[in-house]
């Protein structure tokens, strides 16, 4: 089954809503991790992983975005500084 980002849109400009949002189970399909890792990263004191949004008691949702600029500071580079 492939992952898919789900698009919300609410007629406004909010550029948080405008953007797509994963699931946990699209995300971890996405990270190619187990769905436990990241409510195991959730549940962690503090929370680790990207940003998420708690929509429900059993609905998390991550915006595109945030999990984008997430993977990007983790990105290391070859060759580069300490």
């Amino acid at each position: 089954m492939a992952s898919q980002v789900v698009p919300v849109h609410d007629g406004s400009n909010s550029s948080l809503l405008a953007n797509g949002w994963y699931s946990t189970s699209d995300l971890a399909v996405c990270l190619h991790v187990d769905a436990s890792t990241l409510r195991r990263w959730r549940t962690a004191r503090p929370p680790q992983g990207p940003p998420f949004v708690s929509v429900s008691e059993r609905v998390v949702m991550y915006s595109a975005l945030d999990v984008e600029e997430w993977l990007r500071s983790r990105r290391t580079v070859p060759g580069g500084e300490a």
